[in-house]
């Protein structure tokens, strides 16, 4: 049996565009977003996504916390910490936080909760994930563990899905405004706060891949770490769509 070809290291450009390439594996394709997004979810199956996807989002501030704790350049620590705050944010409101360590100030995790409330669900039912699917918990348990157990670069890596997040978020924004005008305006504050950061994260993120991945194998290894995330995003939407199926 013959040995594998050894990897190949791609240009810059050429790794840039293999990793825009695995936008065909984001979770803008799966049915269930694309029934979202045509109007034809019930209210039901929209407060299951948000209660689900706050499990996500409250994962989001560990994983970059992670990032963090792995990664030996300072430079990058200080550029990474922004994120961090953004979801879990201060008590006092300039920032995002907790007041009492359970509920959010302000911003990224605050702003979930608002729109929790706005499509009818209470704070009490997001925050103890009574709504979590085993399958949501599995896939972002799963990649929590990728974040703390794998090189810090490949957990940046990872990230990339901020590549195709801002459009996809863009066509939500407008989709629920058109088809969902039972969801109170105010509830879509994440969404319009985390389009233009996320545009500006992601060219920050793929920078950081760019440069730091300069090996073959750290570039198969980010490549690898990227479709993984966008495996994790539709396993959460897999097991959302099946519980709405079976309901």
């Amino acid at each position: 049996m013959a040995a594998p070809a050894p990897l190949s290291v791609l240009t810059r450009d050429a790794f840039a565009e293999a990793l825009r390439g695995l936008g065909t594996h984001y979770w803008d394709r799966h049915p269930f977003h694309v029934r979202l997004h045509a109007g034809r979810c019930t209210p039901d199956e929209i407060r299951s996504w948000v209660a689900n996807r706050w499990y996500y989002q409250r994962c989001l501030a560990q994983k970059n916390a992670a990032i963090i704790a792995n990664c030996p350049l300072p430079e990058v620590r200080r550029a990474w910490l922004p994120r961090v705050t953004f979801h879990d944010g201060s008590p006092d409101g300039t920032s995002d936080g907790t007041s009492d360590g359970t509920r959010p100030g302000s911003g990224g995790l605050a702003d979930w909760l608002a729109l929790a409330a706005a499509v009818g669900l209470t704070p009490d039912e997001v925050v103890d994930e009574r709504h979590v699917l085993r399958g949501v918990r599995f896939a972002v348990d799963g990649y929590l563990h990728f974040c703390l157990a794998r090189p810090w670069t490949e957990a940046v890596a990872a990230a990339l899905t901020e590549l195709f997040s801002p459009d996809l978020m863009t066509d939500r924004l407008q989709a629920w405004q058109r088809h969902y005008d039972w969801i109170k305006p105010d509830g879509l504050t994440y969404f319009e706060t985390r389009i233009p950061v996320a545009r500006t994260d992601s060219a920050a993120t793929l920078d950081l891949v760019l440069t730091h991945c300069t090996t073959a194998e750290q570039q198969h290894a980010a490549l690898a770490a990227l479709r993984f995330k966008c495996d994790v995003l539709n396993a959460m939407l897999d097991a959302v769509d099946y519980a709405a199926a079976t309901t």
